[in-house]
């Protein structure tokens, strides 16, 4: 299986621990630039339908706004209460000035 990668957007776009919502071939996507590494997971909480990128960001956790939960950026698992599933994780890749993001993969 290979990663279809696609621009998400200009690296100089993400602040330091500030969310940015993108959506990639459909999917809602988080990215977060924290601790010298681009991180990116889905943008929906697993435990209600609010989007994470409008969260905190916090020692490689971003958390929901909505109940609290946060989640591992470089997992996907959440770290406390009410939310119990991990939320995917995105391979992401830079590439001179762009950010490059995987949702799909093709066999």
């Amino acid at each position: 299986m290979t990663n279809t990668f696609v621009r998400a957007c200009a690296l100089d776009e993400l602040e330091e621990d500030s969310p940015k919502r993108v959506e990639l071939e459909g999917v809602p996507v988080a990215l977060v630039r924290t601790e010298g590494e681009v991180f990116a997971v889905s943008d929906i909480c697993s435990h209600a339908n609010v989007s994470l990128s409008e969260g905190e960001v916090e020692d490689c956790q971003i958390e929901c706004w909505l109940h609290g939960s946060s989640f591992d950026l470089r997992t996907g698992k959440p770290s406390g209460l009410p939310a119990t599933r991990p939320v995917p994780v995105y391979p992401v890749k830079i590439e001179g000035d762009d950010v490059l993001v995987s949702v799909t993969q093709e066999s």
